[in-house]
């Protein structure tokens, strides 16, 4: 009957997968799923591309890169998430024309790229698409606060709201919190300062470089303690 048939197909697929384990190295079956990952990827970037042929050709584009879940109305929301407008793998270059986007927003993303290549190459596409004039706004955990407080130079609390709002219980001292802040498991890919995120930002081109303060029209409300707010800008056309 059907219903047998599944069980029997899942018991083997279960067989499959315990041969597989006892055969293969963690190392190897790691690789394998990493392999998995990037095809899954590549499909919907794949799809993305198409998605995104629709516009181009458009100016004064508001894109939202990384969105994740938090998509916002009136911008063209960017990621591999299902809830985005177009999914795009934003290590590749962005499938739009030069000079035809008025502003850029990504928020908690950048963080997740591969620094110094994979972030350079994103940063220089941004700057490529943008019209001059054009803002680059960008926001990232402040890894500036937990270290300060590491070393003694700041006494705002960081791992007592660490401990809990933000990581899990295996985290208890300092050092375990400050590595959790960076990887996130292994989510994360480089942390950054203002010194460095402006750094980074100035070698892709971009001028006017600025801490700015939470702006509650744009930015998540629930990121607002704990992230490094910065604006950069494509300068005037001469």
């Amino acid at each position: 009957m059907p219903g047998g048939q599944i069980t029997s197909n899942g018991n083997r697929g279960n067989m499959i997968k315990q041969f597989l384990k006892s055969q293969i190295s963690a190392g190897l079956l790691s690789a394998i799923r990493n392999v998995g990952r990037e095809i899954i990827i590549l499909r919907k970037h794949h799809k993305g591309l198409h998605q995104a042929s629709k516009i181009v050709g458009q100016n004064h584009l508001r894109l939202h890169l990384g969105c994740a879940h938090k998509v916002k109305h009136g911008w063209i929301n960017i990621d591999l998430s299902s809830q985005a407008d177009i999914t795009l793998d934003m290590r590749e270059p962005l499938p739009f024309l030069e000079n035809s986007c008025a502003i850029i927003y990504s928020e908690h993303f950048l963080e997740h790229l591969d620094y110094p290549m994979q972030t350079h190459l994103f940063l220089k596409e941004c700057y490529r698409v943008l019209e001059p004039g054009g803002v680059f706004s960008v926001g990232v955990p402040d890894t500036e606060w937990p270290i300060a407080e590491y070393a003694g130079l700041s006494t705002e609390g960081y791992f007592h709201i660490a401990k809990e709002r933000w990581h899990p219980a295996w985290c208890q001292t300092e050092m375990e919190h400050i590595n959790y802040h960076f990887f996130q498991g292994d989510e994360h890919r480089f942390a950054y300062d203002f010194k460095t995120l402006s750094n980074a930002l100035t070698r892709a081109g971009f001028q006017k470089v600025q801490r700015r303060a939470f702006d509650e029209d744009l930015d998540s409300v629930d990121r607002k303690l704990g992230t490094l707010y910065v604006n950069a800008c494509k300068p005037e056309a001469q």
